[in-house]
């Protein structure tokens, strides 16, 4: 019998070269280190930067804006949302229950007791 999927993002303001707050799907776990599927090709993380859950989220991700980050607008803020979908970001208005993804069209409300 296959194995159930487990999916896994990273936590924390650490640079892994992923999407902070997108959910990922692990495709082996060692004592050491989670391998992703990222962009359809494996990537390995160390296990310790990520949360593991055995299902995918359906929520936004609520993602505190990294010290390095460089492809994030100033003009967000603090923080901003990752889609549970598509893992397209956007800026946090306010403190909405749920977002419309403008790239995939899913509606998901916001994961703020998850910050």
């Amino acid at each position: 019998m296959p194995e159930v999927p487990q999916w896994a993002r990273v936590r924390g303001d650490l640079n892994c070269h992923v999407r902070r707050g997108a959910w990922y799907e692990v495709l082996r776990l060692t004592p050491d280190e989670a391998i992703l599927e990222v962009d359809s090709r494996p990537f390995s993380v160390p296990r310790s930067s990520l949360q593991i859950v055995p299902l995918r989220p359906q929520r936004w991700s609520v993602v505190a804006r990294p010290s390095d980050a460089v492809m994030t607008p100033l003009s967000w803020g603090s923080r901003y949302a990752v889609c549970p979908r598509c893992c397209n970001r956007t800026p946090l208005q306010g403190h909405p229950t749920e977002i419309r993804c403008l790239r995939c069209e899913g509606v998901f409300a916001v994961a703020w007791d998850d910050v």
